[in-house]
């Protein structure tokens, strides 16, 4: 399973907690579709990062969505030759949502994969910079999530993980690039799904630096000295912390307060409590901390 379609089944059981309130998150959702049929963020103009998000809230919210539109706006971007690395992803995804097989049977999916191996890094891992001697956490996560999108074999997945041994944080956790002496919970997050995903064990002692990182009025934090938990390190915290298996009962009720601050009756979900706008990559991040939360309410 690739790894943001197993995200998007989670994210399905935000309904649950939702109940009638559903109806405005798919309403806010679409709001976000331009002409083109792609979706943006806090700017006008469609871009692909967002469609990913647009894409996967619809289909956490088994709301339809109109895939003839965003197939023409997704097939613009050819092999993606021209993208920068995060796009060239995300562009994996949206042919992999699409699910389209004429495209997994064309040379334009080979000819993506070639590009992808041009962000491979020195160490095995990913780097959105071509040719980096050392790969990210970040990099790492979309590397692997376009490898599984593409639904082809990553090569040297063991130089993956052990690219990710360089990341290790003294404080338990992994920092997002190798001169950072400090565990991030976002990059931390992704690693144990990266881990998880490669089949390599993760210490039975990484849920400690998770709880380090939570909040006393609810939700997580990017990291120690953070102002405020914020609704993205919420989300990939619990997202982590499923993974493996820890119970969340203990944290369950103040991160449903948190997220629930964040709640908007627009549909939507504020980033943290000093964001006043409101985009659709939150608001599926949303929709990810709620479905994990539902399963103990």
């Amino acid at each position: 399973m690739s790894i943001r379609l197993e995200m998007v089944q989670v994210a399905r059981l935000a309904g649950k907690l939702l109940g009638d309130s559903t109806g405005l998150v798919r309403e806010f959702i679409l709001s976000h579709q331009n002409q083109d049929g792609g979706f943006h963020g806090r700017s006008p103009a469609s871009d692909l990062y967002y469609t990913v998000f647009g894409i996967d809230a619809l289909t956490a919210l088994q709301a339809p969505w109109d895939q003839e539109r965003i197939s023409q706006y997704v097939s613009r971007f050819g092999d993606g030759s021209e993208l920068d690395f995060v796009h060239l992803c995300c562009l994996t995804h949206c042919h992999a949502a699409l699910g389209n097989d004429d495209f997994f049977r064309s040379s334009a999916r080979e000819k993506m994969i070639g590009h992808l191996e041009k962000f491979r890094s020195g160490d095995g891992g990913f780097h959105p910079v071509k040719n980096s001697p050392h790969g990210t956490a970040y990099g790492g996560f979309l590397g692997l999530s376009a490898y599984l999108n593409l639904r082809e074999p990553l090569d040297r997945p063991l130089e993956l993980a052990r690219s990710l041994k360089f990341l290790e944080t003294p404080d338990g956790g992994w920092a997002n690039e190798r001169s950072i002496r400090a565990g991030a919970t976002n990059s931390s997050a992704a690693v144990v799904t990266l881990l998880r995903h490669l089949n390599v064990p993760v210490h039975p002692e990484v849920p400690a630096f998770f709880i380090n990182q939570f909040h006393e009025q609810g939700g997580f934090s990017a990291m120690p000295l953070a102002p405020m938990p914020d609704l993205l390190s919420t989300a990939t915290a619990l997202h982590a912390l499923a993974g493996l298996e820890f119970d969340l009962t203990p944290i369950h009720e103040k991160c449903l307060d948190f997220v629930d601050s964040l709640w908007t009756n627009q549909g939507a979900f504020h980033g943290h409590w000093a964001d006043d706008l409101l985009d659709i990559e939150y608001t599926f991040y949303g929709l990810l901390a709620l479905g994990h939360l539902s399963v103990y309410s």
